[in-house]
């Protein structure tokens, strides 16, 4: 049974702090294994309904779905894989298959005039057929991306109570940090990394979202899991 206390750490920028240099953008390219009948091989349509996205064939793995949005290209890696929005596209979704435990993500955006970036992690529930809303991180949509706006985004996050955005979901997110790049006018960041984890728990959730019973608790627990996780 797992126990310990996950710290979330969240790292800001004011003015010119924290600004650093950063590689360049990874490869225009989408790699990896995309899931269920929404996909072709490098992309996939977004949803319209709850279930249009299928679910694993493998029912020890957990289907997400990876949103971004933005007039600019923007990049998601992880173990395995690299999702890929151009910037022919306002939005663009993608469907990936993990399995429990820990997952590190990285986000990219670069745009020499500013990044304007929205990326969102969503969690299928295959009992519920309801989607939970695991991660949002939103720095310029609609607009550019400042500092000010990445300071709103520490304290939000410092706000969110036990690494967990959906109470109804089954994933945390922990670990959460970014980087700026160069900003021309001290106030806009021309690059910017976001880095976190998501922590996958091995139950399935019971209650759709948004029901306002999630996260009173669990009689039980199974084997592996955190007795602290809410139930599902």
């Amino acid at each position: 049974m797992r126990t310990g206390i996950f710290l979330l750490v969240v790292y800001g920028c004011s003015g010119t702090a924290h600004q650093t240099t950063i590689n360049p953008p990874p490869s225009p390219e989408t790699k990896g294994a995309l899931a269920g009948p929404l996909c072709t091989a490098r992309t996939c349509k977004c949803r319209s309904a709850a279930d249009d996205a299928g679910v694993p064939d493998d029912p020890t793995y957990k289907r997400y779905e990876i949103r971004m949005t933005s007039p600019q290209p923007l990049w998601v890696t992880y173990a395995g894989g690299q999702l890929y929005k151009s910037a022919e596209h306002a939005e663009d979704c993608f469907y990936i298959d993990l399995t429990p435990g820990t997952v590190a993500m990285e986000l990219r955006a670069s745009n020499p005039d500013g990044v304007s970036a929205q990326w969102t992690v969503s969690e299928l529930g295959t009992k519920t057929k309801s989607w939970y809303e695991t991660y949002k991180f939103n720095c310029g949509v609609p607009g550019v991306c400042s500092f000010d706006d990445l300071d709103a985004a520490k304290r939000e996050w410092n706000a969110t109570r036990r690494n967990l955005h959906d109470k109804c979901g089954s994933t945390k997110v922990k670990s959460v940090s970014w980087d700026t790049g160069h900003a021309p006018d001290q106030l806009h960041p021309s690059e910017l990394v976001v880095r976190f984890t998501l922590d996958i728990y091995k139950h399935v959730p019971a209650k759709p979202h948004g029901d306002p019973t999630c996260g009173e608790g669990r009689a039980t627990t199974t084997e592996g899991e955190d007795p602290a996780t809410p139930a599902p």
